[in-house]
């Protein structure tokens, strides 16, 4: 009988959650079938990135809105420091409003789009923007979709080669309400493309990641449940540099699946004591994403050691890439890599804990707002002329 995170298909469908228990299930395939997409297409995508990074003032924005934006808040810190190139992560919802202050017009620029359904209006609307406003513009659009407003766009304003969409791999264009292979694919993407990582360690990490992933999904599915029949009325995330972001992203998918019954919050490891430490009370459960970085894991460890001393937060708990043989609330990795290749795991864990909380409360993961305030694919924004 088939089955997602221990539950039947049946059983799931029942529940309105076969999508999303499906989605954050098949995230190793997808990757390694990425992997693979981007091998063949390997000359195309140098013909048209070679170029542009070989320019070292290149303004590199990585975009998009809700989890597609905070792919890119995760990335840009370890791209900045590992290529040295002047990458930003702005939203298309903070672009669209005041586009000058986050577009140089006269710098040359690659945007590279993040987008799972490519028609959100946001994004649309920002490409237009920055090909309005800057003199020198490229675009890479990552899109889940193929057949979007964005691929429209591309076929039909491409006359001097100043675009390349890359449809993720089948499957990665999500059913289900929050993102989970989507943005996890899109972001591998850009690690791929960006990252100025040597094509066999790519290969090896991509490889050795999916097959964490896969193992950590049987084991880490009784922890999610056990921790989802717990009263947290609060959830707090944290991590420093590019878990930051991630930080950001699972306060999300919490928010999101429990249709707001839960509170969420994030914050860097460093940024919790200044104020945001209020939000933890008894019924709170916060979650710590370690650096395999020793500097950075000292700031890391610090942290997790006072809150766990305070006695205020219903439970603590670590993931980290590496054990520790004094602690009991660190979920390890099992991995040496980099913090770029902990950002899939760690992404995997929080998806799954959103998911059973979400059961938890009685709601439907693929749709838990079925009354339609709040939309998989976001209605209700106008766009205005930009003059």
């Amino acid at each position: 009988m088939q089955q997602y995170l221990n539950y039947s298909l049946d059983w799931l469908k029942k529940h309105g959650a076969e999508h999303t228990a499906k989605e954050i299930c098949q995230q190793p395939k997808i990757w390694r079938d990425l992997l693979q997409l981007i091998e063949q297409n390997r000359a195309q995508l140098q013909t048209f990135l070679e170029p542009l990074l070989a320019d070292p003032n290149l303004e590199i924005i990585l975009t998009g809105a809700g989890s597609s934006a905070f792919g890119g808040v995760a990335l840009a810190p370890w791209l900045r420091e590992h290529t040295h190139r002047n990458v930003h992560a702005y939203g298309t919802t903070e672009i669209v409003a005041d586009p000058l202050q986050y577009l140089s017009p006269n710098k040359k620029t690659l945007m590279v789009s993040f987008a799972r359904s490519g028609n959100s209006p946001e994004s649309v609307a920002t490409v237009k923007l920055a090909d309005q406003l800057v003199s020198d513009c490229h675009h890479l659009f990552l899109i889940c979709n193929p057949n979007c407003a964005l691929t429209d766009y591309a076929t039909n304003n491409n006359s001097s080669n100043r675009i390349l969409p890359l449809v993720m791999p089948e499957g990665a264009h999500d059913l289900g309400f929050a993102m989970t292979s989507s943005i996890s694919s899109m972001m591998l993407a850009t690690l791929l493309l960006l990252g100025n990582i040597d094509h066999v360690e790519a290969h090896e990490a991509v490889m050795e990641i999916a097959n964490i992933c896969e193992q950590k999904i049987e084991s880490w599915q009784k922890i999610t449940k056990q921790l989802a029949h717990k009263n947290h009325e609060r959830v707090i995330y944290v991590g420093s540099s590019c878990f930051t972001g991630i930080a950001q992203e699972s306060a999300l998918k919490i928010l999101e699946l429990t249709a707001g019954k839960i509170a969420s919050r994030f914050d860097s490891i460093l940024g919790l004591r200044h104020g945001p430490k209020f939000m933890i009370n008894s019924q709170s459960l916060v979650i710590c994403f370690f650096s395999n970085d020793h500097y950075i894991n000292q700031y890391d460890t610090d942290l997790l050691n006072e809150l766990v001393n305070d006695h205020i937060a219903m439970d603590v708990l670590a993931l980290s890439g590496k054990n520790s043989t004094d602690k009991q609330n660190i979920l390890a990795v099992n991995s040496n890599f980099a913090d770029c290749w902990l950002i899939f795991p760690y992404l995997v864990f929080a998806q799954m804990l959103a998911f059973e909380k979400s059961l938890n409360h009685g709601l439907t993961p693929d749709n838990p707002c079925p009354t339609g305030e709040v939309n998989r694919v976001v209605k209700g924004v106008t766009i205005y002329p930009f003059d």
